[in-house]
């Protein structure tokens, strides 16, 4: 029987650790297994993965073009077709679609990030709208739907 204070891992489970630079007994004295000469064998040795000694790196001889414009606002896309699907299975009433709403209903992602209408696809359900922008062609089906839609 077993007790826990006798128990012992099973025999070649764990694995001695490589004990480098106690000696020449040790089999990883002398060298401490880093070769015989250059960069990497004296302490304090570091490169950085990039460097490529001496030579131009790579990220300097590859041409630079474009820039990031950090103004660019994205949006998340909503188009008319998959809000009258959802429109039509949830049954909105009178309800006002927001931002909120529509990552309820699993059309967007994040509040956090702007919302988009775009025009691809037909509605045919009376419905007042909250996002932060939309098409004109969006629009323009909304009004003829009978709803309305408004820029937050």
């Amino acid at each position: 029987m077993d007790i826990l204070s006798n128990l012992k891992y099973a025999e070649g489970s764990r694995k001695k650790r490589k004990r480098v630079a106690r000696g020449e007994g040790s089999g990883h004295g002398g060298t401490a297994t880093r070769g015989m000469n250059g960069q990497m064998s004296r302490s304090g040795a570091n490169h950085k993965a990039w460097f490529e000694g001496g030579q131009m790196p790579l990220q300097r001889r590859i041409p630079k073009f474009g820039f990031t414009n950090k103004f660019k606002v994205y949006y998340q896309i909503v188009n008319i077709d998959s809000l009258e699907k959802v429109i039509a299975t949830k049954k909105l009433g009178d309800k006002i679609v927001t931002p909120e709403i529509l990552k309820e209903f699993g059309l967007i992602s994040s509040t956090k990030v702007p919302v988009k209408l775009l025009g691809n696809g037909e509605i045919k359900t009376k419905v007042k709208i909250q996002v932060n922008s939309f098409s004109q062609s969006a629009k323009s089906k909304i009004e003829a739907a009978g709803g309305s839609i408004e820029k937050i």
